[in-house]
């Protein structure tokens, strides 16, 4: 009877192998399956034929599914009235449930493309195709790194420091000098962005030193590890080791003035560990969309990723070169799904050289919104690792150039000890960091006018190739490519330390009497809250600042008039900011913050308290106290002035009945 019953199986598992694999299993996953022992686990993607009954419940609620970041960021490229899709609701949970109970194991879940990532057997594989509403079944495509370049060549007290001009920058670059130079990032430093207001994303194989100084000021939101399924992106008890995205996060953001500082330090980040570097197939594409995903939910502006995505040996099955077109890597979709919704998406070209045969770019860098980054050499000159193009397509790339042999990186060892390293891993984060102080000079860009600006201020604007793309960019440049009014421009406003601080430039000053700035909350009409002069007839560039202390929780929307000596009048345009809750015990973070050498330091208090306000040292040693007594209710502040402090990292305290908090803050003399 056992004999019976094991043929009776046989023939019906082989029977449902036949019938679904003509239109439900890929080629590719029929292939894996050939060769796969029967009790072994394969990862495969499930797609599903729809996502079930509740899509309007959904749609009609846009903030269950993406925040309202995400909301505003999508703003600029699509309809107000379609800033989500059917593309951004949940998988159907009855249909993972469904899947489950067959054997399925749950990985990865993609609303993008309404499927989920897991392990399953053979007869498993057979069992879910015949569900009605499942779709498809496909291998989950598994990668090389593409580290076979990179290297650590030297510690810092080997590094010479680069020849940076005394006094002429704003900051003392160390020996990061020449590759942000090379972008002419100090020049845009001096003008005052420092990538402030822009989410980016950094996804890589985990950060192990996030402990090392050059990451001490900086802001990271969120963090992920979709390896391990954990907050945790370090090395702490996880799979994985994370010194490769310590290096490629301090080139984009890190800040320790006189060693080394990113072009985006000023950022906020995000942080996903989507490699496991144990595993001999270390890359699986399901982990890096659903990175991608998430990002775009919590109201990312820009991604930059530094890992290769190609071929992987046998039995694994990876793309080749000949899948480099734009359209057929699972990931490549997905990286230009997320620049249709306004995302800007950075990636390495790839560590493959020349080939005169092909193209040796690494997905998802073959995408055709997707900034794919090149690497040169402190000369200028095209690294011979660097990959090239073009497409299968015929499109050219990479698109843009950056350095990426001898980058200067933070240690992933040392908590202040700094390496270089070598590799389009570096010159893409680079770059990224570039793009990020042309959303802080103008937040309303999209990802295709700023890869359209950067091609056409780079070195090869002209004469584009397949070797260097349009060439190395040019950040200043670039900036000075946003369209301006003819007098007003580039009106920004942030939230911080319990006021609202408005800034806007002026290209000229010609016929100016002055700025009239208005202010609303949601459903009220504009009231005056203030007038600033201006500056009569000169010609030059001129920076205007206003502060609103006088504030409410909530929504809050800015605007100016810009009145003429002749009292002709015109409006900006309107600036919406969110104001927190401002009912309860508060400490604001200092502004500004790094300082030298005085910093103002704002707090609320909801009723009459008892509060002390203190400085300490790195270590907590109380420093001076800076406020105790009693304070009225309302929003308060103090200005610290630290100039007989050595330049370091200090906190400030707040202590008042049952509340206390300390901020940390950054002195650079």
């Amino acid at each position: 009877m056992k004999k019976v019953v094991l043929l009776f199986v046989l023939v019906l598992s082989f029977g449902i192998f036949a019938q679904s694999s003509l239109n439900k299993i890929s080629p590719q996953l029929e292939e894996v399956m050939n060769i796969t022992p029967d009790n072994q686990d394969i990862l495969v993607w499930i797609f599903f034929t729809d996502k079930g009954d509740n899509i309007e419940h959904f749609l009609a609620n846009p903030t269950t599914v993406v925040s309202e970041k995400s909301l505003r960021r999508r703003s600029k490229v699509l309809p107000t009235d379609k800033l989500i899709s059917e593309m951004d609701v949940p998988v159907n949970v009855n249909y993972i449930g469904q899947v489950q109970r067959l054997g399925f194991k749950l990985k990865q879940k993609s609303k993008w493309f309404n499927g989920i990532s897991g392990y399953a057997t053979k007869l498993e594989i057979g069992l879910i195709a015949q569900q009605d509403f499942v779709k498809k079944l496909d291998i989950v495509h598994k990668y090389k790194k593409d580290y076979s370049v990179e290297d650590n060549s030297g510690m810092n007290n080997q590094i010479q420091n680069d020849n940076q001009p005394d006094g002429v920058h704003s900051f003392n670059y160390g020996p990061s000098f020449t590759q942000l130079n090379m972008m002419n990032v100090p020049a845009v430093h001096d003008m005052g962005y420092y990538g402030q207001g822009v989410t980016i994303c950094s996804m890589d194989a985990g950060f192990n030193n996030l402990a090392h100084e050059v990451f001490n000021s900086m802001n990271i939101i969120a963090t992920w590890d979709f390896v391990n399924g954990d907050p945790n992106v370090g090395d702490e008890g996880d799979m994985g080791s994370g010194s490769h995205g310590t290096q490629t996060l301090s080139a984009i953001g890190g800040f320790q003035e006189g060693e080394l500082i990113g072009p985006a330090f000023g950022s906020s980040y995000i942080l996903a560990k989507t490699e496991n570097t144990d595993s001999e197939t270390p890359v699986e594409e399901d982990n890096w969309i659903a990175a991608l995903e998430w990002a775009d939910s919590i109201g990312v502006d820009v991604t930059t990723t530094s890992l290769g995505y190609l071929d992987f040996d046998p039995p694994y099955q990876g793309y080749t070169w000949q899948d480099m077109d734009g359209n057929t890597a699972l990931i490549t979709i997905a990286a230009d799904l997320a620049v249709g919704l306004g995302i800007v998406v950075v990636n390495s070209a790839g560590n493959q050289g020349f080939n005169s045969q092909h193209n040796t770019l690494m997905a998802p860098a073959d995408g055709d919104s997707v900034i794919a980054v090149g690497a040169v050499n402190s000369s200028g000159q095209r690294s011979s690792f660097s990959s090239v193009g073009p497409t299968v397509d015929g499109r050219i790339k990479p698109d843009l150039m950056a350095m990426g042999s001898s980058v200067y990186v933070a240690s992933p060892y040392s908590s202040t000890g700094y390496t270089t390293s070598s590799g389009t891993s570096f010159s893409c984060p680079l770059l990224a960091g570039a793009v990020a102080l042309l959303l802080s000079a103008d937040s309303t860009l999209t990802p295709m006018e700023i890869q359209d600006m950067l091609k056409q201020t780079s070195s090869k604007s002209g004469n584009p190739d397949n070797l260097m793309g349009w060439g190395i960019i040019n950040t200043l440049d670039a900036i000075n490519l946003i369209p301006v009014p003819v007098e007003l421009t580039l009106f920004t406003g942030e939230y911080s330390n319990g006021a609202v601080r408005l800034e806007w430039k002026t290209a000229t000053e010609t016929n100016n009497f002055g700025f009239e700035v208005q202010k609303r909350y949601e459903n009220t009409s504009y009231e005056k809250v203030g007038f600033v002069e201006g500056n009569g007839t000169t010609t030059n560039r001129i920076t205007y600042n206003f502060e609103d202390a006088n504030i409410e929780s909530g929504r809050v929307y800015y605007r100016l008039k810009q009145i003429d000596f002749n009292g002709d009048f015109e409006y900006s345009n309107e600036i919406m900011i969110d104001i927190p809750e401002l009912s309860s015990y508060q400490l604001f973070q200092n502004y500004p913050n790094p300082f030298n050498p005085s910093t103002l330091i704002k707090y609320s208090v909801p009723q009459q308290s008892k509060i002390v306000i203190a400085l300490y040292d790195i270590i907590g040693n109380k420093i001076k106290t800076l406020y105790d007594g009693i304070q009225q209710a309302g929003v308060h502040q103090l200005t610290l002035n630290a100039s007989d402090l050595p330049s370091g990292i200090y906190f400030v305290s707040m202590t008042a009945a049952d509340f206390s908090k300390a901020i940390k803050i950054t002195l650079l003399k």
